[in-house]
């Protein structure tokens, strides 16, 4: 686990998160979000094979969604994006990250 001064969760530079409908209903996404724990570590990565057509289409809209908005996954994670720390950095090609360590 990161320390509280280095995690980027903490420093609200990534976070984790899932698509719901107009009522809040969880969309099915092929696997559960972290806080529940990833039950299967089969359906845990972005790319995971063997998704139903509909988890699919989930995460591709998901993944259409945060990437326009300039974020970036971490592919072990389906719901795992940040923004502006040293992983967003590398993956981004940005010269510096945003946030960094104190």
């Amino acid at each position: 686990m990161s320390p509280v001064e280095a995690a980027p969760r903490c420093a609200g530079v990534a976070l984790d998160l899932t698509l719901v409908d107009a009522d809040g209903v969880e969309l099915g996404m092929g696997g559960a979000v972290n806080g529940r724990r990833c039950g299967d570590e089969k359906s845990c990565p972005l790319d995971a094979p063997g998704l139903s057509a509909q988890a699919r289409h989930n995460r591709d809209l998901l993944v259409r969604a945060m990437r326009a908005a300039g974020f970036v996954n971490y592919p072990t994670e389906w719901w795992h994006w940040s923004y502006g720390d040293r992983y967003w950095a590398f993956v981004a090609k940005a010269v510096h990250a945003i946030h960094e360590p104190a």
